[in-house]
């Protein structure tokens, strides 16, 4: 085993990040030969060795660049492991025949691998879904001079240098300055403010007698309809989806197949067939 990956064995960025920093920063930089080299070796012949050798090698510049989001409040060891997921995702798809160095290459799956674990983690509920959002969460920040709110004219300059609409940019601040609130509630013996949390008052519907009384409608009428649909089947095709999918020990294929000797693949199709009708049966007994 090379001294590189014995460095990196016992250790993780979520174990002991200094000294994983330390290690990844010992590792040495390769010069464009021996990384053309190596990526020749991972491209024609795929060399796992010499995949290994490139991913060691760029250690450190994730590490470099999980630094520039520290921002987020977010566990750097957990950005340098996400990073590294996508410096493996670079080295696979890296062709050396681009004559870029890889470092050029692996940034955007590096940061694309970080933005995701960002917006996955960063609330409780996901602040970033569109294209437009995703951009203004990882740009507006930067792009405030002062902590109070953008004026119209800010808002507009920084609308049309990302290239999104102002709206969006109204509401991605609004997202930014929110803060996630605790369904259950807090106490504090010191607070005479009334407890205000999302537990104490949003409505329960599930002890509503009329919805009880609608929801055991709609189940008596749903299973009649399963049954007049399972009568108008053929004997053989109404035992195999009771035995497949009725009773408290469902039987597999291959026993209806002993069953019935037949194929295995037969009983499938009858299976299949027998859902569509029942299907069928049930939607136009619901339209009646």
């Amino acid at each position: 085993m090379s001294k590189e990956l014995q460095a990196f064995v016992q250790m993780s960025p979520g174990a002991n990040l200094g000294a994983y920093v330390q290690a990844a920063n010992s590792i040495a930089v390769l010069s464009a030969e021996e990384e053309k080299d190596l990526a020749e070796a991972l491209y024609y012949d795929n060399d796992l060795d010499a995949a290994r050798k490139l991913v060691m090698a760029h250690l450190r510049f994730v590490v470099h660049i999980a630094r520039s989001y520290n921002g987020y409040g977010l566990a750097q060891g957990d950005l340098i492991q996400e990073g590294n997921i996508g410096l493996m995702k670079a080295v696979k798809r890296f062709n050396p025949e681009k004559g870029v160095r890889l470092v050029s290459f692996a940034v955007h799956w590096v940061k694309a691998e970080m933005h995701e674990f960002i917006l996955r983690n960063w609330r409780i509920v996901k602040v970033a879904t569109t294209k437009a959002q995703r951009k203004l969460f990882f740009n507006l920040r930067s792009a405030k001079k002062k902590l109070a709110w953008l004026t119209h004219d800010e808002a507009t300059a920084v609308a049309a240098d990302l290239g999104v609409e102002v709206a969006h940019v109204r509401e991605m601040e609004k997202r930014l300055a929110a803060v996630d609130a605790s369904f259950d509630p807090t106490f504090d013996d010191d607070d005479d403010a009334p407890a205000s949390a999302p537990a104490l008052y949003l409505e329960d519907q599930s002890a509503d007698p009329a919805l009880q009384v609608i929801e055991a409608d709609s189940s008596a009428t749903s299973l009649g309809h399963l049954s007049q649909a399972l009568a108008a089947l053929d004997e053989r095709s109404r035992d195999i989806l009771e035995s497949r999918w009725l009773g408290d020990n469902k039987a597999t294929l291959h026993e209806l197949a002993d069953r019935y000797e037949v194929s295995a693949e037969r009983i499938r199709q009858l299976e299949k067939n027998a859902m569509k009708k029942v299907k069928a049966a049930i939607d136009a007994a619901g339209e009646e």
